[in-house]
């Protein structure tokens, strides 16, 4: 009889597992790891805001416009506070005091209010020429905020995804087999093999 000879195989089965934290939550089976933020937590919450509006911030960043929802809660700002002060600046300092001592005449009130609105309208259009200049700043800075918030939320869910696979591998099942062959009847198998081929040549 020939010599039998022997081959072992080894199969490893991960365990299933789950790991979670207030953030992130990865479960993992012999399949492989599927991880998420979880819902409604401020890293998901950031995600699903980059990922819904990176388009329109970009667009922000590199045609800044008066039109935009910051731009304009500034701009607002900027005029209902200018028209408001400088018509009472106006009136309590200037046009009150003369007419109380009757030296100014309707004409000139009205010629004051009129300069007042040309005055006005120069310091909002200087205003909004400083905002177009600065916006462009502002929406990087903004940007940045978000991406770094954005890249938190894919460190923690990666971190989550590499302690499940660590726990995973801890609980693994390694089972082996082995088959027994007879290397005899292999090696008059070969030889059959090997006569063929030669008869074939001649």
């Amino acid at each position: 009889m020939g010599k039998k000879s022997s081959k072992t195989t080894n199969k490893t089965v991960y365990g299933n597992t789950t790991t979670t934290n207030p953030y992130a939550t990865s479960q993992t089976t012999n399949s492989g790891t599927t991880t998420t933020l979880n819902p409604g937590t401020a890293l998901d919450s950031v995600n699903k805001f980059v990922n819904a509006n990176m388009d329109k911030l970009l667009d922000e960043y590199l045609n800044p416009t008066l039109n935009s929802t910051t731009n304009q809660a500034k701009m607002n700002s900027f005029m209902n506070t200018l028209n408001s002060e400088s018509a009472k600046n106006l009136e309590n300092n200037i046009i009150n005091p003369l007419s109380n001592r009757n030296m100014v005449r309707s004409s000139q009130a009205t010629n004051m209010y009129n300069n007042l609105a040309n005055t006005n309208a120069n310091a909002i259009g200087n205003y909004a020429n400083e905002l177009l200049a600065t916006s462009q700043k502002d929406t990087a800075s903004m940007l940045s905020n978000l991406l770094l918030m954005y890249m938190n939320g894919y460190n923690v869910a990666s971190d989550t995804q590499k302690q499940s696979l660590a726990t995973s591998q801890g609980n693994a099942t390694t089972t082996s087999k082995t088959t027994q062959s007879d290397s005899a009847l292999s090696q008059i198998m070969n030889t059959a093999m090997q006569m063929a081929m030669l008869a074939m040549k001649v």
